[in-house]
């Protein structure tokens, strides 16, 4: 098992907590109007990347999505997405599956929408793994990346990095017991690159992209783009 993995694994428990810790309650509705922008759902094989304990899959469940793969590197996440997903009744619709985005266990061209929330600043290979995203995406596939973010505006970009460099690190390390993976946290987002940034690195690596959208003053992105 990897170093992230273990990370993962040991937050499992308060994943959900800590997010809405991050996002001052609100991350339910950044789900909700990222998966709003996607089209044909209902009719689109979808793959949630590093899907976690399931929050995105299900919300596009909910919006139509009939056959969604969700996939992740952390069993103690999946463990607990099950959970919820069948507490929700979308054990029909959703299947997840532990798997690596370095290495998807897909045939090329296997999806026509492809998402990600809250977990590409992750990848310790970002390049590669947006690569593999790439292959199997279907041409034309949709590809949707939400991401915290450091806003830019006056005083929220100060009042929200006080907050994530001393506050969450103390809140979330009560919640979980351990300080370290939340200042794990705010050290990945500060080194994200962001808006134009990453559009470029999406395109680098040989996507279409297409536009971001910002949500609440900047604290979190959606990033969207395709395949040609």
């Amino acid at each position: 098992m990897s170093d992230k993995a273990d990370l993962f694994n040991s937050i499992s428990e308060s994943y959900d907590k800590f997010n809405h810790l991050l996002s001052f309650g609100i991350d339910i509705t950044w789900r909700r109007r990222a998966v709003r922008r996607l089209a044909d759902l209902a009719s689109a094989k979808v793959l949630d990347i590093a899907c976690g304990t399931g929050d995105l899959s299900i919300e596009m469940a909910k919006h139509g999505a009939t056959d969604i793969i969700g996939c992740d590197i952390s069993d103690g996440m999946l463990d607990i997405g099950r959970q919820k997903i069948k507490r929700c009744g979308y054990d029909e619709r959703i299947r997840l599956v532990n798997a690596n985005c370095l290495e998807l266990p897909f045939a090329n061209n296997s999806f026509g929408i492809i998402t990600c929330s809250f977990g590409v600043r992750n990848f310790e290979k970002r390049q590669e793994c947006l690569q593999e995203i790439l292959r199997v995406l279907k041409p034309n596939g949709q590809l949707m990346i939400l991401e915290f973010a450091m806003p830019q505006v006056f005083p929220v970009r100060q009042i929200y990095n006080f907050y994530f460099r001393h506050i969450m690190p103390h809140v979330g390390g009560t919640l979980s017991g351990d300080k370290a993976p939340y200042v794990y946290f705010y050290n990945s987002v500060k080194n994200f690159p962001q808006r134009e940034e990453f559009m470029q690195e999406l395109q680098d690596c040989g996507f279409s992209p297409e536009y971001y959208k910002i949500m609440t003053f900047g604290i979190s992105i959606a990033y969207y783009a395709t395949k040609q």
